[in-house]
């Protein structure tokens, strides 16, 4: 695991601790119908790798279909800052935009993952 990184909504009403499971090394983005919208990449982290230090009631959470992942957004700036993965209920993806001195055009290209033929679809 690396070490702990603070990430943070647009206008810092929402701050975040994330211990990544693999640096930046997860870094990727989906196309299913939610996130190609949303166009952010994200990093994992393990559920008990994310604390929220700010902001817990400026949060606010959208789920659809299953209602397995859990998307959180700022409710204050709108911006998309973790959402609990369906992939892996027991991981959280981070928006690598939030992340304190991270720019994802520096780690480009970042990988797509098929999230239109979802396995939890089939």
């Amino acid at each position: 695991m690396s070490n702990p990184l603070k990430a943070a909504c647009h206008c810092g009403a929402v701050e975040l601790r994330v211990t990544l499971s693999d640096g930046l090394a997860t870094a990727r983005r989906c196309d299913c119908s939610f996130c190609r919208r949303r166009g952010a990449a994200a990093v994992s982290a393990p559920l008990d790798g994310v604390e929220i230090l700010r902001g817990a009631d400026k949060l606010t959470l959208y789920q659809w279909g299953t209602g397995t992942a859990q998307h959180y957004f700022c409710s204050v700036c709108g911006i998309y800052t973790h959402h609990r993965r369906r992939s892996n209920p027991n991981e959280y993806g981070i928006n690598l935009g939030c992340l304190e001195g991270i720019n994802p055009r520096d780690h480009e290209p970042i990988p797509w993952v098929d999230g239109v033929n979802h396995p939890s679809d089939t």
